[in-house]
């Protein structure tokens, strides 16, 4: 891979997608020094070999040639176990750099476009301003003002298996990023060049002597380190950032002197060790542990950031003097600790706002150091005095300094509390019906799925974090697999029996989580039975009637196919909204996305533009995992971007215009959507439920290796055999269908119930007019792009049924048909400039590492290997895993 053969591969491509000169000089680059390093490995002929690999898979997917494809099969299996594994890693190593090179332009991009595009000029999603300008135009500035303060995004980071990638690996990569970025600064000069360019290629050389397997699964305590990591190099900065963004705009003028119009509207969730569903590793201790380590993180930024800015208030009392609260709050810091104040009034004489806000510092430390006698009890009290602080400041004429850092550090105690994430809880239904039947008579039971005792202690330590870090530390409840409303009653009564009465147990928000087709059918009954529970019923009082319901995107999906389920969860959206506004409730519906399509994945803007009225009402919760956390948080700037792009949708969603077009869609189509669903869902279960598919999925697919990848301290599968698919998980459901190039979880089906609606008038008409459509269709593009039916055939030639083969490929014949009838394009992402021109350039080199996992595939799959037989060709497909997983950006 050098920088001449690869600047020639891109330009091959210019005439059809044009490729910024910026972009096209740091693949090259890259590639280069990777190639580079390629050569000083010692290896003799390894970059020789990528090359001959490299050139066959660019020139088959050029001229389409069965025959040069065929030619590179040929090479890869002449290859020796060794180098078929370098060369798996050379291409995976150069994904992770293309990927980057693909980064920094979008963040180049993203920089030049800042404040460019004049207001009048911006769509209402592009930007929170435009849309709040919309909003205000609709329903008046006080009514947008009011509906501003209500805005929430509420990110849920979790650890499900979905990130390929080893953290070692994704540290380096961020490093390379960070010193690709700094050739974007004009000033610098030849020996600054001259030294990025050693430490570039010193970290792609660190990069790719780095193992790309682990060799264990991560523990959960390691998934809560790694999420710790983005707090660092994101979430500490970025929310921040996007707050003071829109303030700045809000207050134009004034901006940085006025009291702050921009509330702060995110709250940081994670899953990861509260998510038991499955998942033995994460226990009650686990769970402790987990929220300690994320208040000791948050507590120590806290206290720096408060030292910080008091450090920076450097006001004399004779130009600003502090009002009486300040005072008071003084003397009760000195009534609290005299060693304390006297430090903070020896270091800053005549400086009262410093003194205190040093004294408040101390207090922080004393917080996270557990001392009883100086510890604020929740962080509601640290806020009440940050404004004490910032009031005095006000009423002495200091507006700078009170709107200045001292907002910021507010607003980011404000967002992460004590306890920086808030922990949900989440645990299988079926889990606390055993317990309780446990409880009631222990001989009853023969095998418990989790120990009884477990399962309560789980509820104590609910209740000791809340006693330590406040209510909010961990109070969400999930119940996976939600059938009724007994299924949310039983974990208030395991909570009361834990801990010993009604009195003593933990404040609960228990929340369903419905998952399976029959279950989002049934949920509008589940709820309103469950509104029966006098616990429900209590907690509603003490919200002011706020709750949470939860929606499953993948295992819907898994169950009925891609079209059915999205038009399924449109459909419970829509009745659990009304049941609702009914029954007086402020509702927030919990998205359970992931990054592929068959589990919800595609532009969440979009996504929010197109739910059914009252549906969102300004609140916007959403699962955050895997390569997801990297792509959109890893980089500050496209993390902006994207909560910048999620609020502003977020406000839209309640416009009355937003929500008379999807009703009226939702209404003039309904017709069209019953067609679509009955269908789409009969084709898939024609396939899905047809004899022997389920072991022929795992023939046809890296089904069951993908268990042996250590990605995630959650299993895989819970205890799936290869004669049934019911428990499988959707995860590595769509995982194994993108490894082997067919994205099947993202389109199958919809072909087929396009064809049978036949009226290409009317579905170009929706189309245009229904959210929810468009946004399918374009989504289903994009995975189709993403299919390869070469490889694809390659794969499904693996089983040994013949008419499951073909039905997948008539399937994906016909759905490209019907896509691009109706989008009205002559190929797959046409419309789509950037994003057509990252697919078709990584492609090409996404097939070289299928073949090298074909190779392997192939060997496993001809029976009669011992263990230590399987080694190689085993370990080799893991390392293609994460090369393709790299290449398309997809994992689960």
């Amino acid at each position: 891979m050098t920088e001449r053969t690869l600047a020639a591969d891109h330009s091959r491509l210019a005439a059809e997608h044009e490729i910024p000169e910026a972009m096209r000089h740091d693949v090259g680059l890259l590639g280069g020094l990777l190639g580079t390093v390629l050569s000083e490995y010692g290896s003799e002929g390894l970059l020789d070999d990528v090359e001959t690999l490299r050139s066959l898979t660019i020139a088959a997917a050029e001229q389409d040639s069965e025959e040069t494809l065929a030619k590179a099969e040929e090479f890869v299996e002449g290859l020796s176990a060794e180098r078929a594994k370098e060369v798996a890693r050379a291409f995976t190593c150069y994904f992770l750099l293309a990927n980057l090179s693909e980064e920094q332009h979008r963040v180049r991009t993203l920089r030049a476009r800042d404040g460019e595009l004049p207001l009048e000029d911006q769509k209402p999603s592009d930007s929170v301003a435009a849309a709040f300008t919309h909003l205000a135009d609709e329903v008046g500035q006080e009514e947008a003002e009011r509906r501003l303060k209500e805005l929430r995004f509420h990110p849920v980071l979790t650890a499900h298996p979905t990130e390929a990638r080893r953290n070692a690996i994704t540290a380096s990569v961020r490093r390379i990023g960070n010193l690709l970025d700094e050739r974007d600064d004009p000033r610098m000069g030849a020996a600054a060049q001259a030294r990025n360019t050693r430490d570039l290629i010193e970290e792609i050389d660190n990069m790719w002597r780095t193992a790309q397997l682990r060799v264990s699964n991560p523990s959960p305590l390691d998934e809560v380190r790694t999420a710790l990591g983005v707090f660092e190099s994101s979430f500490s900065s970025v929310f921040t950032e996007a707050y003071r963004r829109m303030d700045d705009w809000l207050q134009g003028e004034d901006a940085g002197r006025a009291a702050p119009k921009a509330p702060a509207f995110i709250r940081l969730g994670s899953w990861i060790a509260g998510d038991r569903d499955g998942n033995p590793n994460v226990t009650a201790s686990i769970t402790r542990q987990a929220v300690a380590q994320a208040a000791d993180r948050i507590l120590q930024n806290l206290e720096a950031r408060t030292r910080t800015v008091g450090l920076s208030l450097t006001l004399d009392d004779r130009y600003t003097p502090p009002q009486d609260a300040l005072q008071k709050l003084w003397n009760h810091q000195k009534q609290l600790s005299e060693e304390l104040t006297e430090v903070a009034a020896e270091h800053s004489p005549g400086e009262p706002h410093r003194q205190v806000l040093l004294a408040i510092a101390g207090r922080v430390q004393a917080t996270r150091e557990r001392n009883a006698d100086l510890a604020y009890r929740v962080p509601e009290e640290l806020v009440s005095e940050l404004k004490i602080v910032q009031d005095s400041l006000v009423a002495a004429g200091a507006e700078r300094a009170a709107y200045g850092e001292l907002q910021e550090l507010i607003w980011q105690v404000e967002t992460f509390g004590f306890h920086l994430a808030e922990l949900e809880v989440r645990q299988h239904s079926a889990v606390h019906i055993q317990t309780l039947k446990w409880l009631d008579d222990p001989d009853s039971v023969e095998k418990m799925a989790v120990p009884g005792e477990e399962v309560l202690e789980t509820f104590r330590a609910i209740a000791s974090l809340q006693q330590r870090y406040g209510v909010n530390a961990a109070r969400r409840y999930i119940v996976s697999f939600t059938q009724s409303a007994q299924n949310l009653a039983d974990v208030y009564i395991l909570a009361e029996k834990a801990l010993g009465g009604s009195d003593q147990a933990p404040v609960l928000d228990v929340i369903p989580l419905f998952e399976t087709y029959d279950d989002l059918q049934n949920a509008p009954r589940i709820l309103e039975e469950a509104l029966e529970n006098p616990h429900l019923q209590k907690r509603l009082e003490q919200t002011g009637r706020r709750m949470e319901v939860m929606l499953g995107y993948s295992d819907s999906s898994k169950d009925v196919g891609p079209v059915a389920a999205t038009l399924a969860l449109y459909q419970a959206q829509e009745k659990i909204a009304a049941w609702a506004v009914e029954n007086n409730i402020h509702l927030t519906q919990f998205h359970g996305r992931g990054g592929a399509l068959g589990r919800g994945g595609g532009p969440a803007n979009r996504a929010i533009l197109a739910q059914p009225p009252h549906s969102v009402d300004l609140r916007f919760k959403v699962t955050e995992q895997g390569e997801v956390i990297d792509a959109r948080y890893g980089n500050p700037e496209i993390a902006l971007r994207h909560i910048e792009q999620v609020a502003a949708a977020t406000l839209m969603a309640s416009a009355p215009s937003t929500e008379k077009r999807n009703a009226a869609a939702a209404e003039k189509y309904a017709d069209l959507a019953t067609r679509l669903d009955d269908a789409s869902r009969a084709r898939f279960h024609d396939l899905v439920k047809a004899e022997g598919f389920a072991p022929w999925f795992a023939q046809v697919t890296p089904q069951d290796e993908i268990g042996h990848l250590a990605i995630g301290s959650r299993p895989a599968k819970r205890g799936l055999s290869v004669e049934s698919l019911e428990d499988l998980r959707a995860i590595p459901w769509n995982f194994a269908w993108g490894q082997a190039r067919i994205n099947l979880t993202g389109w199958y089906g919809l072909g087929t119930a396009l064809e049978a609606v036949g009226d290409l008038e009317l579905l170009q008409q929706a189309y245009a007019e229904w959210p929810l459509f468009a946004a399918m269709i374009d989504n289903i593009e994009m995975s189709l792009a993403k299919t390869d039916e070469r490889i694809a055939q390659r794969y499904l030639d693996l089983g040994d049924k013949a008419e499951l083969a073909n039905a997948v490929l008539e399937e994906l014949h016909l759905t490209e048909k019907w896509v691009l009838a109706i989008t009205g394009q002559d190929r797959l992402l046409a419309d789509h400039r950037v994003l057509g021109r990252a697919v078709q350039l990584r492609n090409p080199y996404v097939d070289a590492l299928s073949l090298i996992q074909l190779r392997a595939l192939r060997r496993l799959r001809s029976g009669g290997l011992t263990e230590e037989q399987t080694h190689d060709p085993r370990n080799l497909l893991l390392i293609t895993l994460k090369g393709v997983a790299a290449g398309l950006q997809n994992t689960g």
